[in-house]
């Protein structure tokens, strides 16, 4: 087999191996978890359970969040008019790193007639890794604003994470930089063809200066003796 073809045979099968680690290591796990929230809300407290599932996307060096209800919490006893309530929530960090995460949305775009369950558009937050590892993300606080009036909806049941992600801190690895013997100044590596090519041209330089150099001595010798 030639150079040119071991060379791209090496190539495929790294590419092939490479593919595999990938397959065979997932980069998040998630799950959907009921969150028992109890509101305290301007007229009294009251309570509601939805599902939650929390989703992670690499967004640069971290991640982007989204939170989403499958179900209303808490309600009001007047219609919100469009763009009259706005949320917000925390999530909890576990694992590997701790602390919480923010995320917010938009503003009701619809009217929310009263006494109906208020539905929670999709929360999203920026989390940026702190440390290596396994980072575990579960529902917090849920907290809506609306007509000058703030509930706070706090887990009761202590959910689990909805969301696992293996993570790597800004600037905990990555590629080695070159060092400027290999970055400046430097002339390409060649492969065995090319060596062989350079090699030949050579041996037909010194060749031809062999040649002519017996023709110089030959002529000289020939002057001489006349």
């Amino acid at each position: 087999m030639s150079y040119r073809n071991r060379t791209a045979a090496l190539a495929s099968a790294a590419a092939l191996a490479g593919s595999a680690v990938l397959l065979a290591a997932p980069a998040a796990e998630a799950d959907v978890v009921d969150v028992n929230y109890q509101c305290k809300t301007p007229i009294g407290n009251k309570s509601a359970v939805s599902p939650i599932d929390i989703k992670g996307v690499k967004s640069g060096s971290g991640y982007r969040l989204t939170m989403s209800w499958q179900k209303g919490v808490s309600s009001s006893p007047v219609e919100l008019g469009k763009g009259a309530m706005n949320p917000s929530a925390t999530i909890k960090l576990g694992g590997a790193d701790s602390g919480t995460v923010s995320v917010s949305g938009p503003a009701n775009q619809a009217a929310i007639p009263a006494n109906t369950p208020i539905k929670i558009n999709d929360l999203t937050g920026t989390y940026t890794p702190k440390k290596n590892g396994k980072v575990t993300f579960t529902p917090g606080i849920l907290t809506i604003k609306a007509l000058g009036t703030t509930t706070t909806c706090t887990p009761s049941n202590n959910p689990g994470p909805a969301l696992s992600l293996d993570v790597t801190a800004a600037g905990g690895s990555g590629g080695t930089s070159q060092s400027g013997a290999d970055s400046g100044g430097s002339l390409p590596q060649t492969g065995p063809d090319d060596s062989a090519i350079a090699l030949g041209t050579l041996g037909g330089t010194v060749l031809l200066a062999g040649a002519a150099g017996a023709l110089w001595i030959t002529r000289r010798n020939q002057v001489a003796r006349r």
